[in-house]
């Protein structure tokens, strides 16, 4: 009896700590482990409740920085479109414009993002054929201008996945410009959408160039040929944040290819898929041990991987 009083008294509190370690896992900052059970137990939910306190300050003070730093973009933004309105050449000029108009859009929605509260917090869905196919048609001029040949492979019909529009967007930018910017005029290019087993999208970018030089996608702020590295990044963060993937690999043609993973929908933090198999073992062993001859305990079969369809499109 002693014994079981003392184990309840260690197994309840430390069960709403690795509780709320998972709810901060997963996102919600707001989380808090209570303070309960033996002296150790209780130092572990204060130590939990102080870091969950202080990654709220550091994430507060990073969207301050960005906001700040984006907001002194304006006055050398000011200061370009004022050039470009001096222009004599009429279309130049209306060309100059938009694109300058495009940069003040997008860093006014990121001081508006970054000094929301809880920015990040809520998931945002699109409908990825739509956004990748978008983006493909504003890049296919310059392809043409450049004598590339480019294939674009969309799933005809809604791909909903745990990416906002914006960023969705962003993401098939970086790709196409990579191809523009790091291989020859002429060398071809591939867009393909297709859909995930287990939910979401593969979005794989392909192209005839030199490909990467090294295994992996370059680390943030180090250069490669011209490039820091940090577009990847950008988009590496945002599929990992819809519970996706970024890898880097050789096209058919021996080029380039970026495969990027998005989710849909957001699994569960993986603390928390180890926490219900145990439970399901708990309560299915009983029941086939009472069996004389009885069968194992059912096992909880892995998730299965899948891939866009193993192989990367032939640009």
């Amino acid at each position: 009896m002693v014994a079981d009083q003392l184990a309840r008294s260690l197994v309840r509190p430390l069960t709403a700590l690795a509780q709320a370690a998972d709810r901060l896992a997963g996102g919600e900052l707001s989380a808090r482990a209570a303070v309960a059970g033996p002296p150790e137990v209780r130092r572990a939910g204060v130590g939990l409740n102080r870091l969950a306190v202080r990654i709220g300050e550091l994430l507060a003070h990073e969207r301050e920085t960005v906001a700040d730093l984006s907001h002194r973009l304006r006055t050398p933004l000011t200061a370009l479109r004022i050039d470009a309105e001096s222009l004599r050449d009429g279309t130049e000029m209306e060309r100059l414009l938009a694109d300058v108009g495009t940069v003040e859009r997008t860093v006014s929605e990121i001081i508006r993002e970054a000094r929301r509260p809880g920015a990040g917090s809520v998931p945002v869905m699109c409908d990825a054929a739509r956004v990748v196919a978008e983006r493909a048609a504003f890049w296919r001029p310059l392809a043409e201008d450049q004598d590339r040949r480019m294939t674009v492979d969309v799933v005809p019909a809604p791909v909903p996945v745990f990416v906002a529009a914006d960023d969705l967007a962003t993401c098939t930018d970086i790709l196409l410009g990579n191809v523009f910017a790091h291989t020859p005029e002429g060398a071809g290019l591939a867009v393909r959408l297709s859909r995930r087993a287990a939910g979401g999208a593969w979005l794989v970018v392909a192209d005839d160039g030199p490909g990467f030089r090294e295994a992996g996608p370059p680390l943030r702020g180090q250069s490669r040929g011209g490039s820091t590295g940090l577009g990847l990044d950008i988009a590496r963060r945002i599929a990992e944040a819809s519970g996706g993937t970024l890898t880097i690999g050789r096209s058919a043609s021996g080029g380039a290819a970026v495969t990027l993973g998005l989710g849909f929908p957001a699994g569960p933090p993986e603390e928390s898929r180890r926490h219900r198999r145990a439970r399901l073992r708990r309560r299915t062993l009983p029941s086939c041990v009472e069996q004389s001859g009885a069968r194992r305990a059912p096992a909880v079969a892995p998730e299965q991987g899948d891939g866009p369809d193993g192989v990367l499109p032939q640009p």
